[in-house]
């Protein structure tokens, strides 16, 4: 526990002085977000926005600032330790931020906005912990890191920080995605996609096509048969995909294919299922047509989000406090994220939040509105729920515990994949 049993009303104080810290400096933040969003960066390829957050970071000296953490784009700033004593065990809380955009849409998913939010958040705190008189009466030590990580819509870059070790020292973590509305949690599902490499040999279509190989054959028998064992999928299970290369010309039978898919299940101990039944569409079209095949799987897989109740009422409660109207949602939403990683490495949160639009993400509209003085509010009014939910985790012990339990046992439940349903006494017609 950082800060001591603290009593609720130390906690509010804190709370407070987190919504007067982000809004004295709401201005700058606008900025970063824009300087963001005006620059669009595909994956790993990030640079201008990494350098961006060093200055900003950079900008106030009590923050440790790493560039090229780990990876070419990723960033991270450590504020702290604060209270405790030497020698104590630190605890560290995270705020991610995301940055990198979409080919041809720039912005489409907000990410800039996710920066905004990190940031914001991690200094909210930073500002109303430095507001506290006695330092020394914390209990432990403090620390408060903002990761920058790049490549979440290709690539993972998560994934490639969670292997480099860069979560190692972190006990929560927090980050918030833009959306139409405001959920404190949603699933999210698991992710792997699957490149298909089908060779076959060139001949002349019309003169001598009894000498060819054909691999758009295989392609398209591929795509036909993985669209018929959608009709054997669970519903919740989704493939879908494309041919990225289907020949050079009507005249020559082609020797070369290429398909690309993503295979996405609710549970990442279902997606090993899900992968062998594509992977046997992908091989019987080789067998078939007489063509060879590669099947790769070029990127990290990407987990479902795990759940913590915890996190998710406590990040409620301090958003329905700041005026936070949350809806209701169904859990069949099918987007994925490599937060999903994360979450089986630390607890954490990564709610869903209202930019003041209807659009739907990854489009050009969603863009507009990432980047409108609009969204302001609503981005600023999540920073401040996130960095209050991480006052009360770090100000209440119990709190802290429940979170960390819940985190087990979870993250026990779902390796262990779910229990059979008996199907006893059920009818068929």
């Amino acid at each position: 526990m950082a800060l001591g049993s603290q009593s609720r009303e130390n906690r509010m104080q804190l709370k407070h002085n987190i919504g007067t810290c982000i809004d004295t400096i709401q201005d700058k933040l606008f900025i970063l977000s824009q300087d963001i969003w005006r620059c669009p960066e595909l994956a790993y390829g990030e640079k201008q926005s990494h350098d961006r957050l060093v200055r900003f970071l950079s900008d106030d000296n009590l923050w440790e600032v790493e560039s090229h953490y780990k990876l070419p784009t990723a960033v991270r700033a450590t504020w702290g330790p604060f209270g405790g004593k030497d020698g104590d065990r630190v605890l560290n809380v995270g705020f991610l931020c995301e940055y990198d955009a979409l080919p041809g849409i720039g912005h489409a998913c907000g990410h800039n906005l996710i920066a905004e939010v990190g940031v914001a958040a991690a200094l909210g705190l930073t500002g109303a912990l430095g507001l506290v008189r006695e330092p020394t009466d914390c209990l432990t030590p403090l620390r408060v890191t903002v990761l920058g990580t790049p490549a979440e819509e290709d690539g993972g870059g998560k994934v490639d920080l969670i292997l480099a070790g860069a979560f190692e020292d972190m006990d929560v973590v927090f980050m918030a995605h833009p959306a139409q509305q405001d959920v404190a949690f949603l699933p999210c599902v698991s992710i792997t996609d699957v490149t298909v490499k089908y060779h076959g040999k060139a001949s002349h279509a019309a003169a001598y096509p009894w000498e060819g190989v054909n691999a758009l054959d295989a392609a398209v028998l591929a795509y036909n048969s993985l669209s018929v064992l959608r009709q054997q999928l669970k519903p919740d299970w989704r493939l879908h995909g494309i041919i990225k290369h289907g020949g050079v010309k009507p005249n020559i039978i082609p020797a070369y294919t290429e398909l690309e898919y993503y295979l996405r299940t609710p549970l990442v101990t279902d997606l090993s299922d899900l992968k062998a039944k594509a992977e046997a569409c992908f091989r019987s079209a080789a067998m078939a047509t007489g063509c060879q095949v590669e099947i790769t799987y070029p990127n990290h897989t990407y987990s479902n989000i795990l759940p913590n109740t915890t996190l998710a009422q406590l990040y409620e409660e301090n958003g329905r406090s700041l005026g936070i109207e949350f809806v209701e949602v169904q859990n069949n939403f099918s987007g994925s994220t490599d937060f999903g990683n994360v979450s089986f490495v630390v607890p954490g949160i990564h709610p869903f939040f209202y930019i003041g639009t209807d659009a739907l993400n990854h489009t050009e509209e969603y863009t507009a509105a990432a980047g409108a003085e609009k969204a302001q509010f609503y981005t600023l009014r999540t920073a401040k729920a996130l960095a209050m939910t991480a006052v009360d985790v770090l100000c209440c012990p119990e709190l802290f515990h429940k979170m960390r339990v819940e985190f087990s046992e979870a993250k026990l439940k779902q390796e262990q994949g779910p229990k059979d349903k008996d199907t006893t006494g059920s009818t068929h017609s």
